[in-house]
């Protein structure tokens, strides 16, 4: 009998492990860059780099000007892009072994209200329309997305880092490539395995396009880690920093009316899971003779 009780005791413990809290991606040398490729960085229009850009071990990047680099400097097939790859690769790494919390196979992130912690997509990640993300009061707060295949947005969609968060805690681990929709505005930092493609006017508000071994393709864009988007973000449905652009390519203040799909909360499982066996071993003693 007190077996069964230190059981029923530990159990909802056991299940709380399973709900993982996203813990912070090191970028390491990999920080200072807006833009880092592994085979070539082609750019079409005026896009703007605000932060380093590089590429390697390839050596080609074209397109600049038009294109123009600001608050950073440009590395080719240097020791620094070299190492700076090194340590995406590391990061990378980290982000694709963290635990998952939540299982979003299969749903589209538009319309989505999310919480921090650690999402994944057993293949490809859609986004049509546009994402919250809650940080809940907390400039701290870590949003990982593991996405086994490619992540892909529509035109005109959106992320929005709401209450006090910050684009640069939002990491998106790629197992192949990305494609951001024209006009998009995203936010986070994208770390992909092969490539990464920003169409006709998708910007980066707050983060990173981070593609290890293949190329990274823009077309008047504005990728930045140097943005008042990167320090300060609004609650509710606005955007962050550069916010025009995202309210031209959402609904505005509507961001949070979407689904919300939270972590479970510790004290909510130890309610779900543990007061029912509690429940039974009370009845069970009762019922003894």
């Amino acid at each position: 009998m007190k077996f069964l009780d230190l059981s029923l005791m530990t159990f909802p413990f056991l299940c709380v492990g399973a709900y993982a809290t996203a813990v912070d991606v090191s970028l390491g040398t990999a920080d200072p860059f807006a833009v880092l490729a592994g085979s070539t960085v082609t750019n079409t229009g005026p896009s703007i780099i605000g932060g380093d850009l590089g590429v390697s071990p390839g050596s080609a990047i074209t397109g600049f000007p038009p294109g123009t680099v600001s608050g950073g400097t440009t590395h080719a097939m240097d020791a620094v892009a070299l190492q700076a790859q090194n340590d995406l690769t590391t990061a990378y790494n980290f982000a694709a072994g963290e635990p998952c919390g939540t299982n979003l196979t299969g749903q589209n992130l538009g319309g989505l209200t999310l919480t921090p912690g650690v999402y994944c997509f057993m293949s490809s990640a859609q986004l049509t329309g546009m994402l919250t993300l809650d940080s809940q009061g907390n400039s701290n707060a870590v949003f990982v997305f593991q996405i086994g295949s490619t992540l892909t947005t529509a035109s005109a969609s959106s992320v929005i880092v709401a209450n006090g968060g910050e684009g640069d805690n939002v990491f998106w681990q790629v197992g192949s490539s990305a494609t951001l929709g024209t006009t998009t505005a995203f936010a986070g930092n994208i770390l992909a395995l092969t490539s990464i493609t920003l169409t006709t006017g998708a910007d980066i508000e707050c983060g990173r396009a981070l593609a290890r071994n293949g190329a990274v393709t823009l077309d008047t864009n504005d990728v930045s880690i140097n943005t008042a988007g990167c320090e300060v973000t609004t609650s509710g449905g606005g955007t962050g920093g550069t916010g025009g652009t995202g309210g031209t390519s959402g609904t505005g203040g509507t961001g949070g009316t979407g689904s919300s799909v939270p972590e479970p909360s510790t004290a909510s499982l130890l309610l779900l899971i543990g007061a029912p066996g509690l429940l039974w071993l009370r009845k069970f003693k009762l019922a003894r003779p």
